[in-house]
């Protein structure tokens, strides 16, 4: 017997539905989708939907690349299917769906690669054709969707170029058309997106880079420049992104958003994070708790019929996926998802399924038509490209390969390779698959690589400092073997005569003409040469009136100072990763004797030299492997000249623009010596005239400066 309270709510139902059928403008009046029927012709998927009335004109629509998918607003037309999936499973198409807004239909095509499509209207039905799967395997080899064709005969200028944040985190770069006859190319290089607006122009103060990171959105920059007759935009997004595009009058959207994990993947990362649950089941069958997972979990569940038996379970409080895996553990079973459709069997039985349905893949590969495809390589050389793909090691950045050295080869067994050196081409012929394969290959390694400015400073500083103070002391007696009085008298009947040396002396007195002057000395302790600088002397000598009689004394004193810097600065700019050599210096010759006998020159360098590899870091740093030589000519040996080597090799991190220290030779030599006659060199004051005294103090210091640059070939776009 029926309540009042459900007879209430069928009148208030009732009720409700008249009122719909009564006002205008509601869904009653609204053309509706009525049948969505798919069908193969010439190759192609054609699809025809159905509705009550005819539409007004074609409707617009947006391709999507990743997850392939064509989406079509229908304005003014409601849902009539009665649910909001179609399964089609047929060709390229796998599933249809309708999804409602307030004032339009959206209805997105489920493909299983990228396709584009040409839709027409035919009486009630909207007619789209896509794209055959030859085309389509030729777009996903070189994605190129040509969004809208170009109906514009003279070259127009876009209005305006923006960049928003939409509500969900999505970024979305919006171009202001000039009219709706502009078209537009969407093409996907690696990880960029590049758009093309053929027949336009930019105005000059929106040809520059847009740093946009500070928005918050997988788009981390974008680019704008003019290329001839067309616009081309460059958009740079980071991680896992997907993108679609859509056209409203004059104003074109790229959005790109970030594609968020599942809530219903098995597992997250490398532990378990599903949701806890607890279990208490005593020989309950293996297919009957499989079963209960799947209920929790709402992933539909495939059991092979080979899985049998009962386990005993006691959880408390774990992840729904660790459980899975105990069960599976416990049990021998293997797990293999699709979707959210998980296939359970013995782990022997998947195996064996993989391997036929890898035997069957090979086998397929092996009949499939093969096909050529061209690349234009613009940054790495082609015949280096193609040596990599057939499995033959390349030796660094443009260098030779040996035929002994070999790596995995990319190509399949029936794939080959030719390169054209002249236009930096390959022409690989393999099947689709791999031809897919190489085009990727190809988009990351053949882009620019950044270049380093390495500047180094190579200091040699001296200072050096010498004190000598010596004396040389003689007499000599000439009685009677000259005639005449030299000099000046001091009294006493005594006369002093000076001069330059001890010899100039003994020369105006005469005696070198008289005596040994050589023999004369009983003190010969001057001062010695300092760093090749000779010490400066006076001389005087006593003698009597009769010029017999001679005191001669000779002194020599040096103070030396001398402070020098040597400073060399070599520079080399190279690529990334790319070691770099520059050095200047002479080549001295040696004799060697030869097996024969006989002699021959060889050569040894005595240079300045600079080797050194960067790596650019992810975070703008330089790394620096660094080897420096600062060698000279040294000095001569009877096995020829010796060479003054200075050598530092390190490796060292550095930012971008920065400056360090790598090494540095600090030399400091003090020498304090005393030469005398024993007890007269003691006397206090006296004793000067019988020692001698030198102090040397040299300091020298080798200090090597780096400073690395990253070159940036954006600068021009600033």
């Amino acid at each position: 017997m029926k309540t009042k309270q459900e007879n209430h709510v069928k009148r208030c139902a009732t009720a409700l539905l008249m009122a719909a059928l009564t006002l205008p403008g509601l869904a009653w009046a609204q053309n509706a989708i009525r049948s969505i029927q798919a069908n193969q012709q010439a190759g192609s998927e054609i699809l025809r939907i159905e509705f009550d009335k005819p539409l007004i004109e074609v409707p617009r629509g947006f391709t999507m690349q990743s997850p392939a998918r064509i989406a079509i607003d229908l304005p003014g037309v409601v849902n009539g299917l009665g649910r909001n999936s179609v399964e089609i499973g047929q060709g390229n198409v796998q599933s249809a769906a309708v999804a409602q807004g307030a004032d339009r239909a959206r209805l997105v095509l489920n493909l299983r690669q990228a396709s584009g499509y040409r839709a027409e209207i035919q009486d009630k039905a909207l007619i789209l054709v896509l794209d055959s799967a030859a085309s389509a395997g030729a777009s996903a080899a070189a994605p190129v969707q040509h969004f809208a064709p170009s109906q514009n005969d003279a070259v127009q200028a876009l209005r305006d170029l923006d960049f928003r944040r939409g509500v969900d985190g999505a970024g979305r770069v919006v171009v202001g058309l000039p009219s709706a006859q502009v078209g537009v190319d969407i093409q996907q290089q690696g990880q960029r997106l590049v758009l093309e607006f053929p027949k336009t122009n930019l105005p000059a103060n929106l040809r520059k880079r847009f740093d946009v990171v500070d928005f918050g959105t997988p788009i981390q920059s974008m680019v704008a420049s003019q290329l001839n007759d067309r616009v081309r935009i460059v958009v740079e997004p980071k991680g896992d992104w997907e993108h679609s595009a859509y056209q409203s009058d004059n104003q074109f959207v790229l959005e790109v958003r970030s594609v968020k994990p599942s809530p219903n993947k098995l597992t997250q990362g490398s532990g378990f994070s599903g949701e806890k649950v607890s279990f208490n089941f005593q020989n309950i069958e293996v297919r009957a708790l499989l079963q209960v997972i799947a209920d929790f979990t709402q992933f539909n569940v495939v059991t092979s019929d080979t899985v049998t038996g009962s386990i005993t379970l006691r959880l408390k409080d774990v992840p729904w996926d660790q459980a899975l895996e105990i069960i599976l553990q416990a049990k021998g079973l293997g797990l293999r998802k699709s979707g959210n459709v998980l296939w359970i069997a013995p782990k022997e039985e998947l195996a064996t399924r993989e391997k036929a349905d890898l035997e069957a893949k090979a086998a397929v590969a092996q009949l499939e038509p093969t096909r050529t495809q061209a690349f234009v390589l613009n940054y790495t050389k082609a015949e280096d490209v193609a040596k990599g793909l057939t499995g033959t090691v390349v030796s660094g950045a443009g260098g030779s390969s040996t035929g002994a050295d070999k790596t995995a080869r990319v190509l399949s067994s029936r794939g080959s390779v030719l390169f054209e050196p002249r236009t930096n081409q390959i022409f690989v012929t393999d099947i689709a698959s791999k031809l897919e394969e190489v085009q990727g290959l190809i988009q990351r390694i053949d882009i620019p690589v950044r270049q380093v400015l390495i500047e180094a400073r190579i200091v040699e500083a001296d200072d050096k400092f010498g004190k000598s103070l010596g004396v040389k002391l003689g007499a000599s007696d000439a009685r009677g073997l000259q005639g005449g009085i030299p000099g000046y008298s001091v009294g006493g009947g005594n006369y002093l005569t000076f001069g330059g040396t001890y010899s100039g002396v003994g020369y105006q007195t005469g005696q070198t003409g008289s005596v040994d002057f050589g023999n004369t000395q009983f003190v010969n302790l001057p001062a010695t040469t300092i760093n090749n600088v000779n010490a400066a002397s006076i001389a005087a000598t006593l003698f009597s009136a009769s010029a017999n009689r001679f005191l001669n004394l000779e002194l020599s004193a040096l103070e030396a100072d001398g402070k020098g810097k040597i400073v060399s600065s070599p520079r080399v700019i190279t690529a990334d990763k790319i070691k770099a050599l520059i050095e200047q210096g002479e080549e001295i010759p040696y004799q060697t004797a030869t097996g024969s006998g006989a002699t021959a020159i060889t050569f040894k360098k005595a240079v300045l030299k600079l080797e050194v590899t960067p790596q650019i870091t992810p975070e703008g740093g330089v790394i620096l492997d660094v080897d420096v030589n600062k060698d000279s000519r040294g000095v001569l040996t009877p096995a020829g000249y010796a060479i003054n080597n200075k050598h530092v090799k390190t490796q060292v991190l550095v930012e971008n623009g920065g400056t360090v220290v790598i090494g540095g030779i600090f030399t400091q030599e003090e020498i304090d010596s005393v030469s005398k006659v024993p007890v007269l060199g003691d006397i206090p004051y006296m004793g000067a005239l019988f020692r001698n005294k030198s102090k040397l103090a040299n300091k020298t210091e080798l200090l090597i400066f780096l400073t690395p640059k990253v070159v940036s070939d954006r600068a021009g776009l600033q």
